[in-house]
C-alpha cells in the first residue's frame, strides 16, 4: 500500500507540475491575447482615423474639382471676350490704317494743291 501511495503521491505530484505548468502557459496566454487585443483596439482607431481622414482628403478634392471647373468656366467666358476684343481691335486697326492711307493722300493732294496755288500766286505776282 505504501508503495501504491508513494505511487500516487509522485503521480499527484507530476500532475501538479503539470498543472502548474499549464496554468503558466495559460497565463502567458492570456497576457498575449490581452496584448493583441489592445493592437487590435489601436489598429482599429487608426483605421478609422485613416477613413476619416480619407473622407476628409476626398470632401476637399470634391471642393476643389468644383473649383477648378468654376475657374474653366470663368476661363473659358474671358477667353471668349479676349477673342471678342481681339476681333474688335483688328477691325480698328484696319480701320486706322484706311484712315492712315487715306490722311496721307490728303496730304499730298494739300501739298499739291499749296503747290498749285503757290505757282498761281507767283504768276499773278510776275503778271
Amino acid at each position: 500500500l505504501q508503495k501504491e501511495l508513494l505511487k500516487y503521491k509522485q503521480e499527484a505530484r507530476n500532475l501538479q507540475g503539470i498543472k502548474d505548468a499549464l496554468q503558466q502557459r495559460l497565463v502567458q496566454q492570456d497576457a498575449a491575447v490581452l496584448q493583441l487585443k489592445q493592437e487590435l483596439l489601436r489598429a482599429n482607431m487608426d483605421k478609422e482615423e485613416l477613413h476619416n481622414q480619407n473622407v476628409d482628403l476626398q470632401r476637399k478634392v470634391e471642393e476643389r474639382n468644383r473649383l477648378l471647373a468654376e475657374y474653366k468656366k470663368e476661363l473659358c467666358q474671358k477667353d471668349r471676350h479676349l477673342q471678342q476684343h481681339q476681333t474688335k481691335l483688328d477691325e480698328m486697326l484696319r480701320q486706322l490704317s484706311e484712315a492712315s492711307y487715306q490722311q496721307v493722300d490728303l496730304e499730298r493732294e494739300l501739298e499739291h494743291k499749296e503747290a498749285l496755288l503757290a505757282h498761281c500766286m507767283k504768276r499773278e505776282a510776275e503778271e
